[in-house]
């Protein structure tokens, strides 16, 4: 039984997509692209084994090339919409219960938090508005 080079490029072609669900390594979905474009050349144009290397090698590299450094980039971002605690920092609230070093009470965001202050020597007035500086836990650190 002879199987031809186009079905030899789609079984390491499906081995490297398995591969890429295994080890969430996106080098070998771009690995796994080429070998099917090799499988192209081989199988609709008829190209020999050095045409078809060459498709795989170039396809393969200009793919890792463009991607990865796109990847990176988006990698390394921050993202434009904060969610959860991040998206508090810095937010204006008001005081409901005196804050100070120990603690007190604020509505941040239409919640009632539990607070301190940045400054343990600093106090600020219930009707007082603190900016939100970080959280720790459940409570938010205001000056």
């Amino acid at each position: 039984m002879d199987i031809d080079a186009w079905l030899w490029w789609l079984i390491g072609a499906t081995a490297l997509g398995i591969g890429l669900v295994i080890t969430a390594m996106p080098e070998l979905g771009m690995l796994a692209v080429g070998a099917v474009t090799a499988a192209l050349v081989s199988g609709v144009l008829g190209g020999g084994a050095v045409a078809q290397v060459v498709v795989f090698a170039v396809v393969s590299t200009a793919l890792i090339a463009v991607v990865r450094p796109v990847a990176r980039r988006h990698r390394t971002q921050r993202p434009e919409h904060l969610t959860g605690v991040d998206a508090l920092k810095g937010k204006q609230a008001v005081v409901l219960e005196r804050v100070d070093g120990s603690g007190g009470r604020i509505k941040l965001a239409g919640e009632v938090w539990s607070a301190r202050a940045l400054d343990a020597g600093r106090a600020y007035d219930a009707g007082q508005e603190v900016d939100v500086v970080d959280i720790e836990g459940a409570t938010a650190i205001v000056m």
